[in-house]
């Protein structure tokens, strides 16, 4: 709808007198997009891939995080959009709010979009998320290489709740004998604080 607040779900989730996330404000694109992994230790321990599209940040929970083996496909269950801001937030939410709990910055950096149509020109990332399959290059501190978004449940218009896949592509950064990162052991890109350390000082 013509002048719908792309924040509009984000906002009315939360009372910003009892959060310290951030209310969001006119969003501005860079060079090259951003993206943000963050550590979400709520009522399911969890982490939120957020991908820059346009002014908002394009967010899925993914239950089990980024794999870096082709061979396993992640579940990435969609959620409301985030602000721009919310890249840099890690802190505390408070108890009784939506999503309560401890937050860190375990990922971040810039991405290229690579989805093309089947006469290879090039895709808008929007457009190839609308159609329900993107393909991106990661260029993070810890993430890196292709992956893929592909929704393999809900959308287009209908009512049963969307599911998507995140899955590693078989590149010169894929690494099958890489471990699943342990959320509760690691470390914030940003202040290099592990969730109990964050949760110990409030933010």
């Amino acid at each position: 709808m013509a002048g719908e607040d792309p924040l509009g779900s984000y906002r009315g989730k939360r009372d910003f007198d009892r959060t310290p996330e951030p209310r969001g404000g006119p969003g501005s694109a860079g060079e090259l997009p951003h993206f943000v992994v963050q550590i979400h230790d709520a009522g399911t321990m969890h982490f939120d891939v957020r991908l820059q599209v346009g002014s908002v940040l394009k967010s899925w929970a993914v239950p089990k995080g980024p794999s870096a083996d082709p061979r396993e496909k992640r579940l990435a269950v969609p959620t409301e959009d985030h602000p721009l801001e919310y890249e840099e937030f890690e802190g505390v939410i408070a108890p009784g709010e939506y999503g309560g709990g401890t937050v860190i910055v375990w990922d971040i950096g810039t991405y290229r979009p690579l989805s093309h149509d089947r006469h290879g020109r090039p895709v808008p990332f929007a457009e190839s998320l609308a159609r329900g399959h993107a393909t991106f290059w990661l260029d993070g501190t810890k993430l890196g290489g292709g992956w893929a978004l592909t929704r393999f449940r809900g959308g287009a218009g209908g009512t049963e709740k969307e599911a998507w896949l995140l899955v590693k592509a078989a590149d010169e950064r894929a690494d099958r004998r890489r471990k699943t990162t342990d959320p509760r052991r690691a470390r914030s890109v940003r202040s290099g604080r592990t969730l109990r350390q964050v949760a110990a000082h409030g933010s």
